[in-house]
């Protein structure tokens, strides 16, 4: 079997089954539980799955026990996140206060502004360089910079937050169930995405519909308190769930 043929072997391997160990993949494929050790690190390099201790996972997997780095996130459902960020981009207005939380497909939401006039406040760096580059007025929330997210989170972000009222808010979340409401791993972050999300009169938590049904390890609001605006297969029994809006690839 040749390498690259290997390596595909091995991702879909761990998409079917969620997690796999180095000795099934090895035995699997027939190969040496070395030369599986070896794949394992250029895949998670390539940001086509995550090596943990004994194998590996799958991102997805990963995120609800972890916040992926942004280059991880870039990877997983971008047209997705494309189609849902277009969406959310047109809800803001010149006259509005926009809180945008990090994460990829917020992020995505700034590629997709048509209308710059508004004013933005963001825990992100990396959001705020881009919606600087946009020519758009930014104010940067202040905190421990977390670099996995590029998040500022603690208590300067937590006090930035308490003086602000924004119009309308965009967040992303690792999990979402009625339940459980939305869930993150972080609880710093969670923190912060609660306080900015009890601030904001209008809110959105934008994500691919791969996170419906799944629970993180911190809530940091109700599934009814916001608008869940998501694209790709809904699971059974969240279409008619009137926060839950579809949008169409």
């Amino acid at each position: 079997m040749l390498a690259e043929e290997r390596l595909s072997r091995i991702c879909e391997l761990v998409a079917t089954r969620g997690t796999a160990t180095v000795a099934e993949l090895a035995s699997i494929l027939e190969t040496s539980e070395s030369t599986i050790r070896r794949d394992l690190d250029k895949l998670d390099q390539a940001h086509r799955l995550v090596k943990v201790h004994g194998g590996a996972t799958t991102l997805e997997s990963a995120h609800l026990t972890r916040d992926l780095t942004l280059p991880e996130r870039y990877c997983l459902h971008a047209d997705e996140k494309r189609v849902i960020a277009a969406r959310a981009a047109a809800f803001i207005g010149p006259d509005d206060f926009v809180y945008l939380d990090a994460g990829s497909t917020v992020e995505e939401l700034i590629s997709q502004l048509t209308e710059t006039r508004a004013l933005f406040a963001t825990d992100s760096v990396s959001h705020a360089m881009a919606l600087a580059a946009r020519g758009c007025r930014v104010t940067v929330l202040g905190g421990e910079l977390k670099s996995a997210t590029e998040a500022l989170v603690g208590p300067d972000a937590l006090s930035a937050i308490g003086r602000y009222h924004f119009t309308i808010g965009f967040w992303g979340t690792n999990g979402a169930t009625p339940e459980a409401g939305y869930t993150t791993p972080d609880r710093n972050e969670a923190m912060v995405k609660q306080l900015s999300m009890e601030h904001t009169d209008r809110r959105y938590v934008l994500s691919d519909a791969s996170k419906l049904g799944a629970t993180s390890l911190v809530t940091f609001a109700a599934f009814d308190s916001a608008t869940f605006l998501t694209a790709g297969p809904v699971p059974e029994g969240y279409r008619t769930l009137e926060n839950v809006v579809e949008v169409s690839q």
